[in-house]
């Protein structure tokens, strides 16, 4: 849903909140190569406070358990990894949740260039999970997500 290989997406008209931005990495060859070898082994996720059950190369298919800490308190996010993009001037990958994830949706990151710009995009479809108490939750769980997705636009510098 959320297409990492697409350049311009279009959003599903599902009842998610969608979002989409694009951030400036920096420029060159050197960190192009290093952005998409980390981005391909999850050090976007890594780099942002998060532990990654099986931390080698992205993979399609993969099903595995995604866990953060908050306040001592440690979150498991169940995912399954449904497209990687492995094109010339792009990579990427996007993610769906699965049950027993704190929200619903789907989260996709991708590296690209433009130019000598290299750029990261991430995109997201999110809504309350369905079981508590993860749905009660969801208003803080959407200030949260503010918290990481600035992590994100800085862990592949």
């Amino acid at each position: 849903m959320t297409e990492p290989a697409a350049t311009h997406w279009t959003p599903p008209a599902c009842g998610f909140r969608v979002y989409e931005a694009t951030t400036v990495l920096g420029e060159g060859e050197e960190l192009w190569h290093r952005a998409a070898k980390d981005l391909l082994h999850w050090k976007v996720k890594t780099r942002s406070g998060f532990r990654v059950s099986s931390p080698g190369q992205v993979l399609a298919g993969e099903r595995l358990r995604i866990t953060v800490s908050v306040l001592g308190v440690t979150v498991v996010e169940p995912v399954e990894v449904v497209e990687v993009v492995h094109g010339p001037g792009q990579v990427g990958f996007a993610y769906r949740t699965l049950p027993g994830h704190p929200v619903s949706g789907e989260e996709a990151f991708l590296v690209h260039r433009d130019g000598e710009k290299v750029l990261l995009t991430l995109r997201s479809l999110t809504r309350a999970a369905p079981q508590q108490p993860w749905r009660a939750m969801f208003p803080l769980l959407l200030v949260f997500q503010k918290v990481v997705r600035r992590r994100y636009r800085r862990a592949l510098r």
